[in-house]
């Protein structure tokens, strides 16, 4: 499978809630970085291995959105990563408002798994759907 058809199932799987399906794509140490100022950042750099992933991303933003996608704007493929630019839509239920925020993912693999994913977005625009300064 070409890494661009991984990344595009990764979105597929993250759209349905399937978690786990994600995780199995993940390299057991996969580096896994918000962008500077997410709200679910908090103080780390970066998450590193399956677990810190389950904890502190998916087990905490899981449960607060309906209907969180990528619409992917455009795609670059390199030999070993992947670039998307998008945007990010969905319904934070705290606030009950509604998310389109320009992002930009950068995924890079090893042996055919996710070795690293980096996180780039418009976070003062995240912060005021989720009612965070």
């Amino acid at each position: 499978m070409k890494h661009i058809d991984l990344v595009n199932m990764i979105y597929r799987d993250f759209a349905a809630g399937d978690a786990p399906a994600i995780l199995e794509t993940f390299a057991d140490n996969v580096e896994f970085q918000l962008a500077e100022g997410h709200p679910y950042r908090g103080s780390d750099t970066a998450w590193i291995g399956k677990e810190a992933v389950t904890n502190k991303f998916f087990a905490v933003a899981g449960p607060e959105w309906d209907g969180w996608s990528v619409v992917i704007e455009a795609t670059i493929e390199a030999q070993d990563a992947v670039i998307v630019e998008g945007r990010y839509q969905g319904v934070y239920k705290p606030t009950g408002r509604r998310m389109d925020v320009q992002v930009c993912h950068v995924w890079r693999f090893r042996d055919a798994k996710v070795a690293s994913f980096h996180q780039y977005l418009d976070t003062a625009n995240l912060r005021r759907v989720m009612g965070r300064r």
